[in-house]
């Protein structure tokens, strides 16, 4: 199973699903309307608002990545403690990793002590070059490195062909790896990690503030933007329900707005999933092949989601091939 959510199965023709969209999961390469973004404008394109003390977080485009906007499309941001700065989120570039260690700079002298790497897709992983000087503690779901060995080249290669090498980065693997639970003390706050089964993708690593209350559950936890399904269905539901009985009453999801509420964003979230899982259970009863599938099922779910029909085919091809065989 495990193998499986590293690399989708992708049998082309029918299934309809191009390898490159298949590897990319959170990062559709496919033309898509974006913010606009000039390279000479990018730097001024962002804010970083501070959603509780001492913790900033950017809010990233509902775009997908392009050479123009550097791949900033996750929320990414910092946790300034006593002792140092933990990274919440890396950036999706090297450029857009360096933006990020600009803005820490502006406002504490404090050294960053640890980055976290919260699943393998470019989107969330690829700012990390941009910290490898300051030598912190890289952090990562025990499972990330098989992910990253099987799929980091492709993506930093894609992610050249988009800004260029200069702008990309390297790829940067996590020297902390968390199997089940794990703690950092930054001295007046601490951050407790949770590493989850096969949900959004097989290596989704969530974070607790001890001080704010704040839950940073990553992409398990999308708002807005339609999810991507890279891992399992099934699990991902059943991780939501973990996601929830965390109690936070607040949460920084992976896309969408910086923080919210976080029962009503996890339940908007389950609805979406619920009707791709019962949908596709349903096609499959009835024997509508896949082709067919991608074009009807969970239909009725567009209007809650930006960017629907760039993901929801490909989420639905995952969900058949997962669920085919129940």
């Amino acid at each position: 199973m495990a193998a499986k959510a590293v690399h989708p199965r992708i049998d082309g023709g029918a299934r309809g699903l191009s390898r490159r969209h298949a590897l990319f999961g959170g990062l559709c390469l496919c033309c898509a309307a974006t913010a606009g973004l000039t390279p000479r404008a990018y730097a001024e394109s962002f804010t970083l608002e501070e959603v509780a003390p001492g913790t900033f977080i950017r809010k990233g485009l509902i775009a997908d990545a392009d050479a123009a906007n550097l791949d900033a499309i996750a929320n990414i941001g910092f946790i300034v403690g006593r002792n140092g700065v933990l990274v919440t989120e890396s950036g999706g570039s090297l450029a857009d990793g360096q933006w990020l260690r600009g803005e820490i700079a502006k406002r504490t002298t404090k050294p960053i002590t640890h980055v976290v790497l919260t699943h393998v897709h470019p989107d969330h992983a690829f700012g990390a070059g941009a910290f490898t000087a300051d030598k912190p503690v890289f952090i990562g779901h025990a499972k990330l490195k098989e992910a990253l060995d099987a799929r980091g080249e492709f993506y930093r290669k894609r992610l050249i062909d988009l800004f260029g090498e200069e702008k990309t980065g390297p790829v940067v693997y996590p020297k902390m790896s968390v199997a089940d639970t794990a703690e950092v003390d930054l001295g007046d706050r601490t951050l407790r990690f949770t590493a989850h089964g096969p949900a959004h993708t097989t290596s989704d690593l969530s974070m607790r503030d001890s001080l704010s209350g704040l839950l940073f559950p990553a992409d398990l936890l999308f708002v807005e933007r339609i999810p991507s399904l890279d891992g399992s269905l099934k699990g991902w539901l059943k991780e939501l329900d973990r996601v929830k009985a965390m109690g936070a009453a607040r949460a920084v999801p992976g896309h969408g707005p910086v923080t919210v509420e976080t029962v009503p964003a996890v339940e908007a979230l389950a609805t979406y999933l619920t009707a791709l899982r019962d949908q596709t259970k349903a096609a499959i009863a009835k024997d509508v092949p896949i082709d067919k599938a991608v074009d009807t099922v969970a239909q009725d779910q567009s209007s809650h989601w930006k960017l629907f029909e760039h993901y929801n085919r490909r989420n639905v091809t995952v969900a058949y091939q997962e669920l085919e065989w129940d």
